[in-house]
């Protein structure tokens, strides 16, 4: 006997195409949004390794032009985004402030085992050209490990005058642009400009139901406005070097992606040389298998493209 199909079958296979797309970039999403939150590691590094960069970067940069299919675009990455910073804000933080060593490991193996991914964007030998755009990126994300970090007291955002704003709003623009470039950490930036800390005590507050909510959601408005102007500007710049100079600018982010290895452990350099041996053994099984899970993660989004 033989089976007709149906026009209904068709249209239920896309809705499950359509489904299991969404549920896969709030995935990728909620994985940025963790990078975000751990200082030294890059968020547009997370974006590059998973594949979906430059469809991120068009999708910012074409919001005005093409609102609809950037929405729809971005919507279940930023979904994913805020979902997982905001559930695993205090675990990360506890790691980082209990075992930093062993916490930042596993992140540090994640990029590693991103890494052929990204070369493969810019397949052949390299030229002389993209050896620089390589090496000068990775010195720029390593050095940013050696700025001094501002001190500032860890409730100053909940007294700000008009000025502070303003500079709030500049602050949150820089670190976007940073979660943009591949390697360059947004967490990073804002530890070095002395926003770090009390912006997550500020976020840990509210998610505890601390004490001046309309305060601090304005606190996180001011800065979340600065963020978007940044990621967007920063994605039109981005999408341009994509479209003019792809082989260098894939060798750039694999720059900077080295480079960010440094900027992850250099805050860390007293807790790692007060390790014992248990430390050490423990820090190099999550680098391993950091690797082990970025390299499983991409080989199942490869498969999964294939059948889509």
């Amino acid at each position: 006997m033989i089976k007709t199909v149906t026009s209904a079958q068709p249209k239920r296979a896309g809705a499950h195409n359509r489904a299991v797309s969404f549920f896969a970039d709030v995935l990728r999403g909620a994985a940025i949004g963790v990078a975000f939150i751990v200082p030294g590691f890059s968020g547009g590094s997370v974006a590059a390794i998973l594949g979906i960069y430059e469809r991120l970067v068009g999708a910012v940069a074409d919001i005005f032009k093409h609102f609809k299919r950037s929405f729809l675009t971005l919507l279940p990455i930023a979904l994913g985004l805020i979902l997982g910073a905001a559930a695993l804000i205090l675990p990360i933080q506890w790691g980082v402030r209990n075992y930093p060593v062993p916490t930042v490991s596993l992140f540090v193996g994640l990029s590693i085992g991103g890494l052929p991914t990204i070369r493969s964007k810019a397949p052949g030998k390299p030229t002389a050209r993209n050896a620089a755009a390589f090496a000068i990126p990775c010195l720029v994300a390593a050095a940013l490990a050696f700025l001094p970090a501002a001190k500032k007291p860890e409730g100053f955002l909940y007294a700000l005058d008009p000025g502070g704003y303003v500079i709030l709003f500049l602050v949150g623009a820089v670190a976007a642009s940073a979660l943009v470039v591949p390697g360059i950490s947004g967490s990073m930036l804002l530890l070095i400009f002395g926003y770090y800390a009390p912006l997550v005590s500020l976020i840990t507050q509210l998610l505890l139901a601390g004490t001046q909510p309309a305060k601090s959601l304005l606190v996180l408005g001011v800065a979340g406005a600065g963020m978007l102007v940044g990621f967007f500007l920063v994605s039109l710049l981005m999408r341009y070097f994509l479209k003019k100079f792809p082989r260098s600018t894939y060798f750039a982010i694999l720059g900077f992606i080295t480079g960010s290895i440094v900027a992850v452990y250099a805050p860390f350099a007293k807790s790692a040389a007060a390790m014992g041996a248990w430390g050490w053994i423990v820090s190099l099984a999550l680098l391993m298998l950091g690797i082990a899970l970025s390299l499983a993660l991409l080989s199942a989004v490869r498969k999964k493209s294939k059948k889509l």
